[in-house]
């Protein structure tokens, strides 16, 4: 998918703030609301935009854990079924299949250390082929950002 200026310069404005008015970024740009719905379509369409999201500040909630667990399982084979059941613990936000010493890499959310090891304990190794687990729990985000435009 080939992007020109202004498609870059509506993908950053959006990046920045996503509840962006359209017609605040027209003027910005220099053309017209109609045009710029045209070109996100296009965007969305070539599945350049993958969504539009909020964020929430999980903090504010009570997550007070982020933790990263990498995942060795008895065999790639049972892949599917394990992520299956990954799916079903709410803790869990992202997961992925990578390389390296751990099948699985899953990055987890809990309220605090306890609830953490509830979850190790009493969701995650109770799993079918999960043989065993190694926890990184994050102490301070630095970076989170979107991939530079």
């Amino acid at each position: 998918m080939k992007i020109d200026g202004i498609d870059k310069k509506i993908i950053r404005s959006l990046i920045k703030d996503a509840r962006t008015p359209i017609l605040s970024i027209a003027r910005e740009v220099g053309i017209s609301g109609a045009a710029i719905h045209q070109r996100l379509r296009k965007l969305e369409k070539s599945e350049l935009i993958d969504g539009y999201q909020m964020m929430v500040n999980t903090k504010a909630l009570g997550y007070n854990t982020i933790a990263f667990v990498g995942v060795f399982l008895e065999t790639s084979a049972i892949l599917s079924s394990v992520i299956k059941r990954l799916k079903e613990i709410s803790e869990v936000v992202e997961c992925h299949y990578t390389t390296g010493s751990f099948t699985v890499f899953i990055k987890v959310l809990c309220k605090n250390n306890e609830d953490l090891m509830y979850l190790l304990n009493s969701k995650l190794k109770v799993i079918k082929g999960v043989v065993k687990f190694e926890t990184f729990i994050s102490l301070n985000k630095h970076i989170e950002r979107q991939i530079h435009i």
